[in-house]
């Protein structure tokens, strides 16, 4: 008989999923609060070496608060399921047959014969870390998170808001009149954020071009609404 060599099916699934939720999280905010900050500023003082120090003050606050929410979430998820593994690991000690029948219980829903579900969880039963294992994920539907998950989600997603909150504020360090440097930030900064809307609403699957230009607007709004305020204030 010919043999056959077929290509591994590859899942079109992204990979990255974490590490592009992070960028989004932290790039999200990084264009728009710097924007709307310099904006303000841009209404009430003339001077942009003030709206570059107001706007880099905001940057490492902002990217530090926001990377520490990332890590917050990431051990939250990490105890999360620690706790449910020792919950699990009691219960397969502690309470067997009620681990057995809610095994038997999810082969059964899948549309195994009673014999196959009789079969199956006890060949699972064998392996204590393995039952564990498979009722984390297929009871709780809980997958294992990487251990260093909040370290890299601290650091992507201060990263991405540092990298998002210099394209607003880039002007204003070429440029000593703020309401001359606040025209080209705004073009920069939309065009940047219609960008990011675009890639993010393609990731998460929505209408691209709606998506880019709904981010495009928020940020629009934020900044007019700054700028607006602090105006009024200035007079």
């Amino acid at each position: 008989m010919e043999a056959h060599n077929h290509d591994p099916h590859e899942e079109s699934h992204l990979r990255s999923s974490d590490f592009l939720k992070d960028v989004v999280i932290g790039m999200s905010d990084g264009l728009t609060v710097p924007f709307a900050l310099a904006a303000g500023l841009s209404g009430a003082v003339g001077s942009s070496s003030i709206v570059v120090i107001a706007g880099i003050a905001e940057i490492a606050a902002g990217s530090i608060a926001m990377g520490l929410g990332g890590y917050l979430a990431g051990k939250t998820e990490q105890d999360h399921y620690a706790s449910e593994v020792k919950r699990e690991h009691y219960e397969v000690d502690h309470l067997r047959e009620r681990e057995i029948a809610e095994t038997k219980e999810f082969f059964a829903n899948i549309g195994l014969s009673e014999d196959i579900q009789n079969k199956a969880t006890e060949e699972i039963a064998k392996d204590k870390e393995r039952w564990v294992d498979f009722m984390m994920k297929y009871e709780l539907g809980l997958d294992k998170p990487d251990p260093k998950r909040a370290t890299k989600s601290a650091l992507n997603i201060g990263l991405s808001y540092i990298a998002g909150g210099i394209i607003p504020l880039s002007p204003y360090f070429f440029m000593d009149v703020s309401s001359e440097a606040l025209k080209y930030s705004v073009i920069a900064t939309l065009i940047c954020l219609f960008i990011f809307g675009y890639f993010k609403s393609r990731i998460t699957g929505v209408n691209a071009w709606w998506g880019a230009i709904r981010v495009m607007l928020i940020g629009a709004v934020a900044a007019a609404a700054a700028f607006g305020v602090a105006s009024l204030f200035e007079r």
